[in-house]
């Protein structure tokens, strides 16, 4: 598989620049945040939700019990059982994650720490998990991206499975990342340096029996880092965990060609793959910059040559968040912070749902933007080709035709002027969703 697109870029003023903004950025985001978040609080307070994680680490301890891990690389996999406290609802944005100002955070306003335990062994671990296995025995393993804390992974996580109400039993793989714009490289390296942990960890939930499927998701440099793991186990073992069943890859930062390399290498018996891309990715921006201008594939317009065969061919399907704002400076966590995105994940992605299929298909669509059934064609399809969620899927293609009749019955038998405006308009955009 080959997602490569010819580029004449160059370096010069353009990238001196992209650092420049980024480095403001992620400077300003990051601006009066405390630090030592992971010292459990004892006040408790009504009306705020609990997020019990799993948490698995390749970090180095930290000293100081209220950060807990450093961004340095330790030896061997350390988990720990975590419980977050979630602010009320009417205190909150969905998509965000409440950071305290000053210490101890008030569980009213902010997220906080309410236990950390220590499970030093895997039979500790496994018990944490069959206590809280759900009853359709999914788990979902989440794995961050560059430029991360130990307590911002846990924290994000946290928020992406409150908000989804996912129900699942939660883990975060947390690798060795120095939280610094500067340090790309030393992240990059600890990532590779957590192959064979995060491997050891999907070979440990896969192989108990009490599981019954595992969703990985990950988000940007932890997408090289994920796909790696399964190669490796793919090669180990002959083929990836069967209970693997999906994978999702958020703002993946990874080059193109290397995606290709690593997914013809899980085999034939691969997991579905589901990517969050945005063409307007300043981050990756960057990162192709400094990476020998190839392509990411968290940037890839999956409607265009030669990347619309490829996606079609091997099965997978991608969401294509460009239209979608948020409060995201770098365009980097729209997966994370959009509410319609985050109800995606935890309620058709993590089960193995298809978003265009004829069971969900474009009737979901059509209500998610508010299509009434006496609006015109034209309006319908219009709305229905720029919602602020395209989703490209190999399997619209086949269901396209029952999706329009849908259409079609509930708009007054305008079915074949609405085919033609949506082929007109990109016959590969197989559905949008949002508001």
């Amino acid at each position: 598989m080959m997602l490569r697109m010819d580029d004449t870029g160059r370096y010069g003023k353009a990238f001196s620049r992209a650092v420049v903004l980024v480095t403001v950025l992620s400077l300003t985001a990051c601006g009066g945040r405390p630090i030592g978040v992971m010292q459990p609080v004892a006040k408790t307070a009504p009306g705020t939700s609990k997020v019990d994680l799993l948490v698995a680490t390749t970090r180095l301890p930290d000293q100081d019990p209220a950060i807990l891990f450093s961004g340095e690389r330790g030896k061997g996999l350390k988990v720990d059982a975590v419980a977050i406290s979630i602010p009320p609802e009417a205190n909150r944005k969905v998509g965000q994650v409440q950071w305290p100002s000053r210490l101890p955070g008030d569980p009213l306003k902010n997220f906080v720490t309410t236990s950390v335990q220590t499970l030093p062994t895997e039979t500790d671990g496994r018990a944490w998990l069959r206590s809280h296995l759900p009853g359709n025995k999914r788990v979902l393993i989440f794995v961050h991206g560059f430029n991360n804390r130990y307590e911002e992974s846990v924290y994000r996580f946290a928020q992406i499975v409150h908000d989804s109400h996912a129900d699942v039993a939660p883990i975060v793989f947390t690798w060795p990342s120095r939280a610094s714009i500067f340090d790309y490289a030393y992240d990059k390296e600890s990532a590779n340096y957590s192959r064979d942990a995060l491997e050891e960890l999907l070979r440990r939930v896969a192989a108990d029996p009490s599981v019954g499927d595992v969703t990985l998701m990950a988000h940007s440099m932890g997408t090289w880092l994920a796909v790696e793991a399964l190669r490796q186990m793919a090669i180990r073992n002959g083929r990836v965990a069967p209970k693997i069943r999906n994978v999702i890859l958020a703002s993946p930062d990874l080059d193109v060609d290397v995606f290709g390399q690593q997914f013809s290498a899980l085999g034939k018996d691969k997991p579905h793959f589901t990517l969050f891309v945005s063409r307007d990715d300043r981050a990756l921006s960057l990162s192709r910059r400094i990476s020998g201008n190839v392509d990411r594939l968290g940037q890839i317009d999956p409607t265009a040559e030669p990347y619309r065969s490829e996606l079609e061919k091997q099965g997978i399907t991608v969401l294509d968040l460009t239209q979608l704002k948020t409060g995201d400076s770098l365009n980097h966590g729209k997966f994370a912070e959009s509410p319609e995105v985050v109800r995606l994940i935890g309620g058709r992605l993590i089960e193995g749902q298809t978003i265009t299929d004829s069971d969900v298909g474009i009737g979901d669509a059509v209500g998610a933007v508010a299509i009434g059934a006496a609006q015109t064609v034209g309006s319908a399809a219009s709305a229905a080709v720029s919602a602020p969620i395209a989703i490209f899927d190999p399997r619209t293609r086949r269901n396209y035709g029952e999706q329009l009749r849908r259409l079609g019955a509930s708009a007054g038998n305008t079915v074949g002027s609405v085919g033609d405006s949506v082929q007109t308009t990109g016959s590969n955009v197989g559905a949008a969703i949002g508001q």
